[in-house]
């Protein structure tokens, strides 16, 4: 009887046994959006940003910030969710963690493909490596971030390589690098004292919790995805763990819920005048709208409804509540981006200058953030078709 040979992986092999290389012409229309958008970002580093974007002296960020914003707070909410499975083996998430964190690397990349091609001279980022000043916060938002990046990437080839001590010591340092590259993130608008609304120690912890709210929901609605685009039913273990998620969707959506009260409550009761006029554009203002309905409403309200009323038990009912959190959370961003800008500088100092700026995104804003959004799109949708099994796999 001849030897049977039990073949074994090498130490860094790479085990791509399930791969199916299959790609849908869904994949090819996103990547297609993804190329215009990067196209329309070079466009407007050729022809100068004032040609193409909406954004003034006045009003400096906009629609591309806030989509950075979002893309970078979901990617730390990924991250975390997924570091929580591994860390914890035994918890219900881990049949998420390794999708977690491939959508948390998209996540970021994303991220990166907005802010650089919104930056009028992404090259001097060259220059900021070579000649770091510790002081900056923007400085230390690109070496987190681009740490980050690193850690991540490491990571993802450890596990495929089924080193998974490695991997989990790499993914530790990601996640305590996320976190503190996220809580930078909210100092780069809560150190700058011009801007009342945005001034305070409140927003560096508003947004760690948004970004496992986030991160929860696109967890949720890209779990969900896989399956429907892959016509495989969730298996039971698989069910269990997005409705772990779920429940952490739902917790932070209360906690989301309550600091947005408290920050108005602060702002009306020990903000400054302008402070306090930046809130009412959200309240009854010009940003009254997505404040009301998309903010709060999409974004907070309903999806706790969905949850609390028998969503947990339902993946469908997860599916809609994370679909809707995702909007708002955008919304989100955006207001508070621009809110914090709303209020003229010089309002009360002369007569002729009006309470409220306006702003409105180009299409080429639009553009390129579709191209950003559908970078995160084309990248879960290849690693649906080349890492399946990787996603599928409990071990850790």
């Amino acid at each position: 009887m001849a030897e049977t040979k039990i073949e074994t992986l090498k130490p860094f092999q790479v085990d791509l046994s399930f791969a199916k290389p299959r790609i849908t012409i869904l994949t090819f229309i996103f990547l297609f959006l993804t190329f215009i958008g990067i196209v329309v970002g070079i466009y407007g580093l050729l022809v100068g940003h004032h040609a193409i974007y909406n954004n003034t002296r006045e009003i400096p960020w906009g629609l591309l910030i806030s989509g950075y914003i979002y893309f970078a707070i979901m990617s730390t909410g990924l991250c975390i969710l997924s570091v929580l499975g591994h860390l914890f083996g035994g918890t219900t998430l881990l049949p998420l963690s390794n999708r977690s964190l491939y959508l948390s690397i998209f996540a970021i990349l994303a991220a990166f493909l907005i802010i650089g091609l919104e930056l009028e001279s992404p090259w001097r980022m060259v220059w900021m490596a070579i000649t770091p000043n510790p002081t900056s916060n923007i400085m230390w938002m690109g070496a987190l971030y681009g740490a980050c990046v690193a850690f991540m990437l490491l990571e993802f080839v450890l596990i495929l390589s089924k080193r998974y001590a490695l991997a989990f010591a790499l993914g530790l340092l990601g996640a305590l690098t996320e976190i503190a590259a996220n809580t930078n993130l909210g100092a780069v608008f809560a150190l700058i004292s011009a801007r009342p609304f945005w001034y305070g120690a409140q927003l560096p912890i508003y947004f760690i919790t948004s970004a496992l709210m986030t991160g929860a929901a696109a967890l949720i609605f890209f779990n969900y995805i896989a399956y429907e685009v892959r016509k495989k039913p969730m298996d039971e273990d698989m069910q269990r763990a997005t409705s772990a998620a779920g429940k952490v969707l739902l917790l932070f959506l209360v906690a989301v819920s309550l600091a947005t009260v408290w920050r108005f409550l602060a702002i009306f009761t020990g903000g400054s005048d302008k402070g306090r006029l930046a809130a009412m554009a959200l309240l009854n203002g010009p940003l009254a709208f997505n404040f009301w309905f998309f903010e709060i409403a999409l974004g907070l309200v309903f999806p706790i409804i969905i949850l609390v009323f028998g969503g947990l038990r339902n993946v469908h009912a997860m599916f809609l509540a994370s679909l809707i959190t995702l909007i708002g959370a955008f919304f989100q961003r955006y207001d508070l981006v621009i809110a914090g800008q709303i209020v003229h500088p010089f309002y009360g100092l002369f007569e002729d200058i009006p309470k409220y700026l306006n702003y409105s995104p180009s299409i080429f804003e639009l553009l390129l953030l579709l191209g950003g959004t559908s970078l995160l799109v084309t990248g879960f949708l290849l690693g649906e078709r080349y890492f399946a099994g990787v996603f599928e796999s409990r071990e850790h």
